[in-house]
């Protein structure tokens, strides 16, 4: 049988000059992909200066299709950026590449690999630091790989369900923002505030909601590295983002529930974390350098996650969380492009105008891990952990919707 390949929209949020090397090298590394990209999409977060700079960088690009500048139609922030880049995107899969990161050569085709399996919505992949250091700190347990944005310990090796992806290492369909609406705004990043987290998170939630027997992927032949800057290997980053990442998953347990939104932190904070304790205390016993350290991160990493997961449930108390979503409105070029709609059965059928998703064909029982991090660590990588129970189809609440086509 021969594979079809689907043609992908390569999004990159950008938002800073600060990082015009980085941006122009994660642009190449999608450039040579041995699968190529129908266009590589660089959506501006509110500066008018590095637009006007890449629109010149990227001109004779954008004259062929290959690259397009565009200004985040939104409020400032990545999930409304993101949202920008699926409403111009053309392609049928839309994957997203942080700014300060490079894609191997191989990554578009590993992911496209995964979507012959009509089931899946979205499929992630691996993401390595790459210390500005040159190694990593002694002390910094690769359990909480996912403060600097990257794969973890605890997730598992080859192909595996997840309950979300990584955002900075992720593919979807282009159908399942239909179904599901886009990333809701006032969650995650906004620029160089405080590194909230989770909208990736919230919306494979809502999507898995939507579209009850969707599947979602990790594969970890799809390899990015990420830049790891040398601020971000020191302890006081450490602390901040944990608390950071507390904040964020009380907002999404107050939008989805807190036996949702923590299924997968209860396995690891009770699983994962004490083995890795347990591997720096043996480590410090056997004289082998960072073991305490590492062992002492672990603990007060999870403790500050937690501090700050509860005193997000205190401030969201009594209240709807404090973001919305909505649908993503194509642009006409995206619709001109992208006319057909995945259902889970498989099928094709033209886009209806209310966005959601067809009758669910059933789906083999598949173990589900979670990829994000937690609210006092990241969650259960465990491979053996048992499937979550089917959510009941619900409607996503589109909450107000900005004709641009970024969700507020």
């Amino acid at each position: 049988m021969n594979h079809r390949h689907r043609p992908f929209s390569v999004v990159i949020c950008v938002y800073t000059e600060d990082r015009w090397e980085d941006i122009l090298a994660a642009v190449e590394s999608v450039r040579t992909q041995s699968l190529p990209a129908l266009e590589t999409l660089l959506v501006v977060d509110h500066n008018t200066v590095l637009l006007e700079r890449l629109g010149r960088e990227y001109q004779e690009h954008a004259a062929r299709g290959e690259v397009r500048v565009l200004a985040n139609a939104g409020p400032r922030g990545l999930s409304a950026g993101r949202n920008t880049g699926i409403a111009a995107a053309r392609g049928e899969l839309i994957a997203f590449l942080d700014d300060d990161a490079v894609a191997e050569r191989d990554w578009l085709r590993f992911f496209d690999e995964a979507y012959e399996d009509p089931r899946v919505l979205a499929v992630g992949g691996r993401t390595v630091p790459a210390w500005s250091s040159g190694d990593r700190p002694d002390w910094f347990p690769e359990e909480f790989d996912w403060v600097v944005g990257c794969t973890y310990r605890g997730l598992p090796g080859g192909k595996a369900r997840v309950r979300n992806v990584l955002g900075g290492n992720a593919s979807f369909r282009r159908a399942a923002f239909d179904a599901a609406g886009g990333f809701a705004t006032g969650i995650g990043r906004d620029g160089d505030k405080r590194p909230l987290g989770c909208e990736e998170t919230e919306l494979c939630i809502r999507l898995t909601r939507a579209v009850p027997d969707g599947v979602i992927l990790i594969d970890d032949r799809s390899v990015i590295h990420h830049k790891v800057p040398a601020a971000r290997g020191r302890f006081g980053y450490f602390r901040t983002r944990t608390y950071a990442e507390g904040l964020s998953k009380a907002l999404v347990a107050r939008s989805v529930g807190a036996d949702k939104g923590l299924e997968s932190e209860r396995r690891y904070t009770t699983r994962v974390l004490p083995a890795g304790v347990a591997r720096g205390l043996r480590d410090a016993v056997l004289g082998r350098r960072g073991g305490a350290g590492r062992a002492g991160a672990i603990v007060a990493g999870a403790t500050t996650a937690a501090a700050g997961y509860l005193v997000g449930r205190f401030r969201t108390r009594g209240g709807e969380a404090a973001f919305s979503s909505g649908p993503i409105e194509s642009g006409p070029a995206a619709r001109t492009a992208a006319t057909d709609r995945w259902t889970p059965a498989g099928a094709v059928e033209a886009l209806a105008p209310t966005g959601t998703a067809g009758a669910a064909a059933p789906v083999a029982p598949v173990d589900a891990v979670d990829a994000d991090a937690p609210t006092g660590a990241p969650v259960t990588g465990d491979a053996d952990a048992p499937a979550s129970a089917p959510a009941s189809p619900v409607t996503a609440d589109r909450g107000t919707h900005d004709p641009r086509g970024a969700a507020v």
